[in-house]
C-alpha cells in the first residue's frame, strides 16, 4: 500500500521503535497519524491525534477503534519486557506477557480489521521478535509470547486475505531502546526498525526481518533445537 495519504495508528507510540514508527509515517506523508499510548501525556510528537489505549483493555481497545474509524494502517507495537523462569517464577508474570502481545495484539486486530476493511483495505504490521523463534535462558515466557503472536499473525494474515488487508510480521533481535536498558549486545536502531517495516508496508511483504541475528535465527530453524543452543553457550 502507499502510506502517503493513508491513516495510521500506531500502539506504544510514547518511545522507541512506535516513536519512531509515528516520525516516519509524518515523514512519508501519512494523512493522519494515531498516536496511542496507556500515559498519552508522553506522546510528544507534534502533528499526531493522541488517543489512551491499553491493548490489554477490551474496553479501551474499543474506545479507541471507535474514535479512529479511518484507519487503514495498523502498527501493533505496543509490548511489555519480561524474564524469569517458566518452571519457578510467579505464572503471573508469563500470563501478563500473553496477555500483552497474544490477546492484546488480537484484540486490536479484532477491533480494527473491521474498520480497515470498510475503508477499502489497508495493511497491519506486528511487531514481532527473533525470539519467536528460539529459547533463551531467562526469557522463556517472553519468548512463548512472541512465538505465539507470529503463528496469531500467520493465522489472520489468512483470515484477511480477501479482506484486502495486508499483515506483516516484523521480526528483530534488539532494538536499542528503552527496554533494552541494560543490555550489552550489538542493538539496532529503533529508526532502521520502523523504516525497514515501512519498506515492507510499501512492498506488500508478509515478513520483514531487520538484522543478521534474526535472519540467522530463522534459518537454524531448518537444524534441531540443539545446535543453536550450542552457538548461544
Amino acid at each position: 500500500m502507499d502510506i502517503a495519504g493513508s491513516v495510521a495508528l500506531v500502539t506504544g507510540s510514547n518511545r522507541g521503535i512506535g516513536r519512531h514508527f509515528v516520525t516516519q509515517l509524518l515523514e512519508r506523508g501519512a494523512a493522519k497519524v494515531y498516536a496511542t499510548a496507556r500515559r498519552p501525556e508522553l506522546v510528544d510528537v507534534e502533528g499526531v491525534e493522541v488517543l489512551p489505549l491499553d491493548i490489554t483493555d477490551e474496553a479501551s481497545v474499543a474506545a479507541a477503534a471507535a474514535a479512529a474509524q479511518d484507519v487503514t494502517l495498523l502498527v501493533n507495537n505496543a509490548g511489555i519486557a519480561g524474564s524469569g523462569s517458566l518452571l519457578r517464577d510467579d505464572l503471573a508474570d508469563a500470563h501478563r506477557l500473553l496477555d500483552t502481545h497474544l490477546w492484546g495484539t488480537l484484540s486490536m486486530l479484532r477491533a480494527f480489521a473491521p474498520v480497515i476493511e470498510r475503508n477499502g483495505g489497508g495493511s497491519v504490521v506486528n511487531v514481532l521478535s527473533a525470539l519467536s523463534w528460539f529459547a533463551f535462558p531467562g526469557s522463556g515466557a517472553y519468548g512463548v509470547a512472541k512465538a505465539a503472536e507470529w503463528n496469531m499473525t500467520n493465522a489472520v494474515r489468512l483470515e484477511l486475505r480477501d479482506a484486502g488487508i495486508a499483515v506483516q510480521g516484523l521480526h528483530l533481535g534488539a532494538a536499542d531502546t528503552d527496554m533494552m536498558a541494560g543490555y550489552e549486545g550489538t542493538m539496532t536502531d529503533p529508526a532502521d526498525v520502523a523504516r525497514a517495516s515501512l519498506d515492507g508496508v510499501e512492498q506488500g511483504l508478509a515478513e520483514v526481518v531487520v538484522d543478521e541475528w534474526s535472519a540467522m535465527v530463522k534459518a537454524s530453524l531448518q537444524q534441531s533445537p540443539d545446535v543453536l543452543a550450542a552457538q548461544l553457550g
